[in-house]
């Protein structure tokens, strides 16, 4: 796969690489892959897949085969072809145009503006269930959800103004406590089968599932859902060393460690915990209660399970911010946002004022969700929302070897196209299926008109704000 060094595609690479020779180089092969473990794996979806019982195996088997698999594949070859600093934002304008990066820049950092903003509830919630009933409090006050917001995004924009010297530390330590919670978590029936307190355990005994609406919406929330998530390190390219290797290395590290941890960590929810009653808010404290219940050392180990938990929720959202601040700087290279936004800091080298920004778009949408009754139904709407923003880029994503890269030589291989169409295709299955809910609802037309319209609208905005972008720099050009 190579460029040629005369196309406009290789002369934006050198642009972008030339920009990027300021940036500060501080994440190797062991950085992307902790932090590839933390961002994809959600302890949610063990729970949600363990409702499927065994069926969930062939689930898992194939969301991974139609789904995570080829967006690894498509990932390392995108980022080998093109390792620069934004990722998905660059490999969408030179595997398109301008127009669609930016769009996809817009609808990425949409997702991750809401994502982040509910850090503030999230905390209260953990507090609460780790201090037990008398915090029960603090999931309902306004006021005291503010404050979390507030005291958690300030440390995040010091963090990110500092660099990836200190936030690659708060990352790792994240993907640690994943990795050892899960440690727990699959060990728990080997340990239960020891002392006898688990008469039976088959983690792979599975069984097949009926064709249906409800499975293929599991099936397309156990893809794109629970399995997405390699191409976003790819962002903080300009600041990995050795980035077009790297990447991929992790990649190829964290996705079978990633596959087996949801695999077997479903299966522990299943072994423990009849399909019916499985709690798909805390599955993870509902299983560890089960298990060690029998031994008197449940509570404690919740509480700490607990508290770790959101220590990596914490971290988790320090990965969507640090690298979400990093598309209005690249926009900003490209003339399509103010330079103001690319202004490094003199001392650490990362983008204060985008990463300022950021910072007060997330608490402004914490505020706002909590004033009010119509206001938090308008601004739940747009959570819901978040989700198909940051599906519409994997959709972009994996259309880049189909029907993009028009100045590569040779094109994309067949095997590669085939897998993008795999990924494309459950990418849009979660869409359809996120748009139009099959659960039960007041209306489901009025349902998915809304979300449609909340879409649609905040697309038009981002075309605004790039149409004024190109008005501004055709004045200048004037001048």
């Amino acid at each position: 796969m190579t460029i040629p060094p005369s196309s406009e595609l290789a002369q934006s690479e050198a642009q972008v690489e030339a920009h990027s020779a300021s940036l500060k180089k501080e994440l190797g092969v062991r950085d992307l892959a902790l932090t590839q473990i933390l961002f994809i794996v959600g302890l949610t979806w063990i729970g949600v897949a363990g409702k499927l019982g065994p069926s969930h195996v062939i689930f898992w088997l194939l969301a991974l085969v139609l789904f995570y698999l080829p967006s690894a594949v498509v990932v390392i070859y995108l980022n080998r072809l093109m390792p620069l600093e934004g990722g998905l934002y660059q490999w969408a304008k030179l595997g398109f145009n301008q127009t669609v990066g930016f769009l996809l820049a817009w609808n990425l950092w949409l997702y991750v503006i809401v994502f982040t903003s509910e850090i503030g509830l999230q905390c209260s919630t953990y507090l609460s269930y780790a201090l037990g009933p008398s915090a029960a409090w603090m999931t309902t006050s306004a006021w005291f959800v503010a404050l979390s917001s507030a005291v958690i995004l300030s440390l995040m924009v010091v963090a990110s103004t500092i660099g990836l010297s200190v936030g690659k530390w708060v990352h790792n330590t994240g993907g640690v406590f994943m990795l050892i919670i899960f440690g727990v978590l699959i060990l728990l029936p080997v340990f239960g089968l020891f002392t006898g307190t688990l008469r039976e355990y088959h983690p792979f005994r599975t069984s097949i599932p009926k064709f249906s609406l409800y499975n293929l919406n599991i099936l397309g929330k156990l893809g794109f859902g629970a399995l997405g998530g390699f191409e976003y390190i790819a962002i903080l390219a300009g600041e990995t060393r050795a980035p077009a290797k790297s990447v991929g290395r992790s990649v190829v590290i964290a996705a079978p460690i990633i596959a087996l941890m949801f695999v077997l960590g479903t299966s522990t929810v299943v072994a423990y915990v009849p399909t019916k009653d499985i709690d798909l808010i805390a599955p993870l404290a509902q299983v560890l209660r089960a298990g060690f219940g029998p031994f008197g050392i449940a509570g404690p180990l919740v509480t700490i399970a607990i508290l770790m938990t959101l220590s990596m929720r914490v971290a988790q959202a320090s990965v969507s911010f640090t690298a979400v601040t990093r598309l209005p700087m690249v926009a900003g290279w490209d003339s399509m946002l103010p330079a103001w936004f690319s202004r490094l800091h003199s001392k650490y080298k990362t983008p204060v004022n985008s990463i300022l920004l950021v910072g007060a778009c997330s608490f402004t949408i914490t505020v706002l969700s909590n004033v009010g009754v119509g206001q938090a139904e308008a601004f739940q709407l747009l959570f819901n929302a978040s989700g198909i923003f940051y599906a519409l880029t994997y959709v972009v994503m994996f259309a880049i070897p189909i029907f993009g890269l028009r100045g590569v030589s040779p094109r994309p291989p067949r095997w590669l196209q085939a897998a993008s169409m795999s990924g494309l295709l459950m990418t849009v299955l979660y869409v359809v299926l996120s748009v139009f809910p099959i659960i039960k609802v007041e209306s489901v037309l009025t349902f998915a008109l809304k979300i449609t319209l909340v879409i649609v609208a905040m697309n038009l905005v981002g075309i605004g704000i790039l149409v004024s972008a190109r008005r501004r720099a055709a004045r200048g050009v004037a001048r």
